[in-house]
Parts: structure tokens; C-alpha cells; sequence
């Protein structure tokens, strides 16, 4: 895709660095908690049998970030 007024192409960049407010961070989390609870409610049976495997994934990935934030 070209841009018309730069003739460039442009491309998405999905992984560039941004700044939330803390209300905007709050908003995503409240968000992604959401539809976390929709699709466990919805597709439960799907998960059950990974239950143990998501628990782990999700403590060793969250003591990992808390580790990081204690040490900033």
C-alpha cells in the first residue's frame, strides 16, 4: 500500500513502543479480563483437560513479571 501524500509505503507495525495512562491500562486489563471470563465460560470443556498446564504457564509468568517490577 503507498501512502498519497508521502509515496511511501506504509506498514503496520504492531510491536511500536506506546505510553498508557494508568485509566487506559486499567481499561485494557478490565477488558482482557472480560473475555477471558467469556471464553472460559463459554468453551470450558475445551480447557479442562489443559487446566493444570494454564495454571503454571500463568504463575510461573506472573511471578516472573512481578519478580522484574520488585527489582525496578
Amino acid at each position: 500500500m503507498i501512502d498519497v501524500f508521502t509515496k511511501k509505503g506504509t506498514r503496520m507495525n504492531i510491536f511500536k513502543t506506546f505510553t498508557l495512562k494508568w485509566w487506559q491500562t486499567g481499561l485494557f486489563k478490565l477488558g482482557m479480563l472480560a473475555l477471558g471470563i467469556a471464553i472460559g465460560t463459554h468453551w470450558h470443556a475445551l480447557f479442562d483437560d489443559y487446566l493444570l498446564i494454564l495454571t503454571t504457564v500463568a504463575a510461573v509468568s506472573l511471578t516472573y513479571i512481578s519478580y522484574v517490577w520488585w527489582k525496578q
